[in-house]
Protein backbone atom coordinates (compact mmCIF):
# COMPACT_ATOMS: atom_id res chain seq x y z
CA UNK A 1 0.00 0.00 0.00
CA UNK A 2 2.88 2.39 0.81
CA UNK A 3 4.29 1.84 -2.66
CA UNK A 4 0.90 2.54 -4.23
CA UNK A 5 0.51 5.72 -2.19
CA UNK A 6 3.97 6.89 -3.26
CA UNK A 7 3.18 6.19 -6.90
CA UNK A 8 -0.10 8.06 -6.63
CA UNK A 9 1.71 10.99 -5.00
CA UNK A 10 4.23 11.00 -7.83
CA UNK A 11 1.44 10.99 -10.44
CA UNK A 12 -0.23 13.93 -8.71
CA UNK A 13 3.08 15.80 -8.56
CA UNK A 14 3.79 15.23 -12.25
CA UNK A 15 0.27 16.27 -13.17
CA UNK A 16 0.84 19.53 -11.32
CA UNK A 17 4.02 20.39 -13.22
CA UNK A 18 2.29 21.82 -16.34
CA UNK A 19 0.31 24.14 -14.07
CA UNK A 20 3.53 25.47 -12.59
CA UNK A 21 4.96 25.86 -16.09
CA UNK A 22 1.97 27.99 -17.02
CA UNK A 23 2.93 30.87 -14.73
CA UNK A 24 2.32 34.24 -16.32
CA UNK A 25 5.32 35.33 -18.35
CA UNK A 26 6.15 36.84 -21.71
CA UNK A 27 9.26 36.86 -23.86
CA UNK A 28 10.49 40.28 -24.95
CA UNK A 29 13.04 40.34 -27.77
CA UNK A 30 15.10 43.45 -27.22
CA UNK A 31 18.51 44.98 -27.69
CA UNK A 32 21.79 44.66 -25.88
CA UNK A 33 21.68 48.39 -25.19
CA UNK A 34 18.48 48.19 -23.13
CA UNK A 35 19.80 45.16 -21.26
CA UNK A 36 23.43 46.18 -20.74
CA UNK A 37 22.52 49.72 -19.75
CA UNK A 38 20.56 48.29 -16.82
CA UNK A 39 17.20 49.74 -17.91
CA UNK A 40 15.27 46.49 -17.70
CA UNK A 41 16.69 45.73 -14.28
CA UNK A 42 15.23 49.06 -13.20
CA UNK A 43 11.74 49.02 -14.75
CA UNK A 44 10.72 45.35 -14.86
CA UNK A 45 10.34 44.82 -11.09
CA UNK A 46 7.74 47.61 -11.05
CA UNK A 47 5.87 46.03 -13.98
CA UNK A 48 5.88 42.58 -12.41
CA UNK A 49 4.73 43.94 -9.05
CA UNK A 50 1.80 45.69 -10.71
CA UNK A 51 0.72 42.92 -13.09
CA UNK A 52 2.15 39.65 -11.80
CA UNK A 53 3.62 39.04 -15.26
CA UNK A 54 7.26 37.99 -15.50
CA UNK A 55 9.28 39.31 -18.43
CA UNK A 56 12.01 37.15 -19.92
CA UNK A 57 14.26 39.39 -21.98
CA UNK A 58 16.24 38.00 -24.89
CA UNK A 59 18.87 40.67 -25.58
CA UNK A 60 20.19 40.65 -29.15
CA UNK A 61 20.98 43.12 -31.86
CA UNK A 62 17.82 44.69 -33.28
CA UNK A 63 18.02 42.65 -36.51
CA UNK A 64 18.38 39.40 -34.58
CA UNK A 65 15.62 40.39 -32.15
CA UNK A 66 13.23 41.02 -35.05
CA UNK A 67 14.22 37.72 -36.67
CA UNK A 68 13.50 35.93 -33.38
CA UNK A 69 10.04 37.48 -33.39
CA UNK A 70 9.53 36.56 -37.07
CA UNK A 71 10.00 32.93 -36.02
CA UNK A 72 7.34 33.34 -33.34
CA UNK A 73 9.79 32.96 -30.47
CA UNK A 74 8.87 36.25 -28.78
CA UNK A 75 5.67 37.96 -27.73
CA UNK A 76 6.91 41.56 -27.87
CA UNK A 77 9.80 43.37 -29.53
CA UNK A 78 11.46 46.44 -27.98
CA UNK A 79 14.13 47.72 -30.38
CA UNK A 80 15.70 50.78 -31.99
CA UNK A 81 15.97 50.80 -35.76
CA UNK A 82 12.98 52.57 -37.30
CA UNK A 83 13.57 51.33 -40.85
CA UNK A 84 13.87 47.71 -39.71
CA UNK A 85 10.83 48.08 -37.44
CA UNK A 86 8.71 49.43 -40.30
CA UNK A 87 9.80 46.55 -42.53
CA UNK A 88 8.80 44.13 -39.77
CA UNK A 89 5.37 45.78 -39.65
CA UNK A 90 4.92 45.84 -43.41
CA UNK A 91 5.59 42.09 -43.51
CA UNK A 92 2.72 41.61 -41.07
CA UNK A 93 4.80 40.38 -38.13
CA UNK A 94 3.95 43.26 -35.82
CA UNK A 95 0.57 44.64 -34.77
CA UNK A 96 1.43 48.32 -34.24
CA UNK A 97 4.58 50.25 -33.40
CA UNK A 98 4.59 52.63 -30.45
CA UNK A 99 7.45 55.02 -29.68
CA UNK A 100 8.69 54.49 -26.13
CA UNK A 101 11.80 56.56 -25.48
CA UNK A 102 14.91 58.01 -27.02
CA UNK A 103 18.48 58.95 -26.32
CA UNK A 104 21.28 59.52 -28.80
CA UNK A 105 24.32 57.91 -30.30
CA UNK A 106 27.76 59.25 -29.53
CA UNK A 107 31.07 58.74 -31.28
CA UNK A 108 33.54 57.39 -28.76
CA UNK A 109 37.26 57.60 -29.38
CA UNK A 110 40.68 57.47 -27.75
CA UNK A 111 41.76 60.58 -25.86
CA UNK A 112 44.83 60.71 -28.12
CA UNK A 113 42.36 61.39 -30.98
CA UNK A 114 44.47 60.28 -33.98
CA UNK A 115 41.78 61.42 -36.45
CA UNK A 116 41.48 64.87 -34.82
CA UNK A 117 37.69 64.75 -34.49
CA UNK A 118 37.22 65.37 -30.75
CA UNK A 119 34.89 68.21 -29.86
CA UNK A 120 33.19 68.24 -33.24
CA UNK A 121 29.43 68.31 -33.79
CA UNK A 122 29.34 66.90 -37.33
CA UNK A 123 29.34 63.12 -37.30
CA UNK A 124 29.71 62.84 -41.08
CA UNK A 125 32.88 64.95 -41.13
CA UNK A 126 34.24 62.88 -38.26
CA UNK A 127 33.66 59.62 -40.12
CA UNK A 128 35.29 61.02 -43.24
CA UNK A 129 38.39 61.94 -41.24
CA UNK A 130 38.51 58.52 -39.57
CA UNK A 131 38.35 56.80 -42.96
CA UNK A 132 40.91 59.18 -44.51
CA UNK A 133 43.41 58.67 -41.69
CA UNK A 134 42.69 54.94 -41.38
CA UNK A 135 42.32 55.40 -37.62
CA UNK A 136 41.14 52.25 -35.82
CA UNK A 137 37.35 51.92 -35.86
CA UNK A 138 35.30 49.21 -34.16
CA UNK A 139 31.91 48.21 -35.58
CA UNK A 140 29.20 46.13 -33.93
CA UNK A 141 28.82 44.27 -37.24
CA UNK A 142 25.77 42.44 -35.90
CA UNK A 143 22.74 43.97 -37.68
CA UNK A 144 21.84 45.74 -34.45
CA UNK A 145 20.14 49.11 -34.34
CA UNK A 146 23.51 50.69 -33.63
CA UNK A 147 25.11 48.84 -36.54
CA UNK A 148 22.27 49.87 -38.88
CA UNK A 149 22.70 53.49 -37.77
CA UNK A 150 26.47 53.31 -38.28
CA UNK A 151 26.13 51.99 -41.83
CA UNK A 152 23.59 54.69 -42.65
CA UNK A 153 26.01 57.35 -41.38
CA UNK A 154 28.90 56.02 -43.48
CA UNK A 155 26.59 56.14 -46.50
CA UNK A 156 25.49 59.69 -45.69
CA UNK A 157 29.17 60.64 -45.43
CA UNK A 158 29.69 59.25 -48.97
CA UNK A 159 32.03 56.56 -47.69
CA UNK A 160 31.54 53.13 -49.28
CA UNK A 161 32.57 51.28 -46.16
CA UNK A 162 32.28 47.83 -47.73
CA UNK A 163 34.96 48.76 -50.26
CA UNK A 164 37.02 51.07 -48.05
CA UNK A 165 37.30 49.04 -44.88
CA UNK A 166 40.57 47.28 -44.20
CA UNK A 167 42.69 46.33 -41.17
CA UNK A 168 41.75 49.66 -39.56
CA UNK A 169 38.04 48.65 -39.46
CA UNK A 170 37.16 45.86 -37.02
CA UNK A 171 33.83 44.02 -37.39
CA UNK A 172 33.15 42.41 -34.02
CA UNK A 173 29.73 40.79 -34.38
CA UNK A 174 29.22 41.58 -30.70
CA UNK A 175 26.88 43.46 -28.41
CA UNK A 176 27.50 47.03 -27.33
CA UNK A 177 29.40 46.24 -24.14
CA UNK A 178 31.87 43.76 -25.67
CA UNK A 179 32.35 46.04 -28.70
CA UNK A 180 33.24 48.91 -26.36
CA UNK A 181 35.72 46.63 -24.63
CA UNK A 182 37.30 45.94 -28.02
CA UNK A 183 37.50 49.67 -28.76
CA UNK A 184 39.16 50.25 -25.37
CA UNK A 185 41.71 47.51 -26.07
CA UNK A 186 42.44 48.84 -29.59
CA UNK A 187 42.26 52.56 -28.73
CA UNK A 188 39.73 52.80 -31.52
CA UNK A 189 36.67 54.86 -32.39
CA UNK A 190 33.20 53.38 -32.06
CA UNK A 191 29.58 54.48 -32.41
CA UNK A 192 27.69 53.74 -29.18
CA UNK A 193 24.32 54.49 -27.70
CA UNK A 194 24.67 56.96 -24.84
CA UNK A 195 22.86 54.71 -22.36
CA UNK A 196 25.38 51.88 -22.62
CA UNK A 197 28.28 54.35 -22.65
CA UNK A 198 27.11 55.95 -19.39
CA UNK A 199 26.86 52.54 -17.72
CA UNK A 200 30.15 51.26 -19.23
CA UNK A 201 32.86 50.80 -16.61
CA UNK A 202 35.91 49.79 -18.65
CA UNK A 203 36.48 53.13 -20.38
CA UNK A 204 40.27 53.13 -20.25
CA UNK A 205 41.48 55.94 -22.51
CA UNK A 206 38.13 56.33 -24.27
CA UNK A 207 35.96 59.45 -24.16
CA UNK A 208 33.11 61.03 -26.14
CA UNK A 209 34.57 62.56 -29.30
CA UNK A 210 31.47 63.73 -31.17
CA UNK A 211 27.96 64.35 -29.88
CA UNK A 212 25.01 66.63 -30.49
CA UNK A 213 24.48 66.06 -34.22
CA UNK A 214 20.75 65.66 -34.92
CA UNK A 215 21.63 62.67 -37.11
CA UNK A 216 22.54 60.82 -33.90
CA UNK A 217 18.95 60.73 -32.60
CA UNK A 218 18.15 57.22 -31.34
CA UNK A 219 14.50 56.22 -30.78
CA UNK A 220 13.17 52.96 -29.36
CA UNK A 221 9.85 51.40 -30.32
CA UNK A 222 7.74 48.56 -28.91
CA UNK A 223 5.45 46.19 -30.81
CA UNK A 224 3.26 43.21 -30.03
CA UNK A 225 4.15 40.29 -32.29
CA UNK A 226 1.17 39.55 -34.55
CA UNK A 227 -0.80 36.55 -33.23
CA UNK A 228 -2.35 36.15 -36.69
CA UNK A 229 1.13 35.06 -37.84
CA UNK A 230 1.94 33.08 -34.69
CA UNK A 231 -1.05 31.86 -32.65
CA UNK A 232 1.29 30.94 -29.77
CA UNK A 233 1.93 34.64 -29.07
CA UNK A 234 0.61 35.62 -25.65
CA UNK A 235 -1.30 38.53 -27.05
CA UNK A 236 -3.17 39.53 -23.90
CA UNK A 237 -0.12 39.43 -21.61
CA UNK A 238 2.06 41.03 -24.27
CA UNK A 239 -0.41 43.85 -24.76
CA UNK A 240 -0.41 44.49 -21.01
CA UNK A 241 3.35 45.07 -21.23
CA UNK A 242 3.04 47.32 -24.30
CA UNK A 243 0.29 49.35 -22.62
CA UNK A 244 2.28 49.68 -19.40
CA UNK A 245 5.56 50.77 -20.95
CA UNK A 246 3.84 53.61 -22.85
CA UNK A 247 1.60 54.55 -19.92
CA UNK A 248 2.42 57.48 -17.60
CA UNK A 249 3.60 54.99 -14.97
CA UNK A 250 5.92 53.17 -17.37
CA UNK A 251 7.20 56.43 -18.80
CA UNK A 252 8.00 57.71 -15.28
CA UNK A 253 9.89 54.48 -14.57
CA UNK A 254 12.00 54.99 -17.71
CA UNK A 255 12.70 58.63 -16.87
CA UNK A 256 13.66 57.66 -13.34
CA UNK A 257 16.54 55.44 -14.43
CA UNK A 258 19.75 57.34 -13.81
CA UNK A 259 23.40 56.56 -13.20
CA UNK A 260 25.40 59.09 -11.25
CA UNK A 261 22.50 61.51 -11.58
CA UNK A 262 22.56 61.26 -15.38
CA UNK A 263 19.37 60.18 -17.16
CA UNK A 264 19.94 57.42 -19.72
CA UNK A 265 16.64 57.39 -21.63
CA UNK A 266 13.95 60.01 -22.26
CA UNK A 267 10.32 58.87 -22.56
CA UNK A 268 8.40 59.97 -25.66
CA UNK A 269 5.31 57.76 -25.91
CA UNK A 270 2.56 59.58 -27.75
CA UNK A 271 4.97 61.72 -29.73
CA UNK A 272 2.96 63.40 -32.52
CA UNK A 273 3.54 61.80 -35.91
CA UNK A 274 5.31 58.74 -34.49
Amino acid sequence: MDLIRRLLSLVVLLAALPVVAQEKFIVVASTTSTEQSGLFGHILPAFQKKTGIQVRVVALGTGQALDLARRGDADVVFVHARSAEEKFLSEGYGVKRFPVMYNDFVLIGPKSDPASVAGGKDILEALKRIEATRAAFVSRGDKSGTHIAELALWKAANVDIENEKGPWYRDTGQGMGPALNTAAAMSGYILADRGTWISFKNRGELAIAVEGDKRLFNEYGVMLVNPAKHPNVKKDLGQVFVDWVISPEGQRAIAGYKIGGEQLFFPNAGRPGA
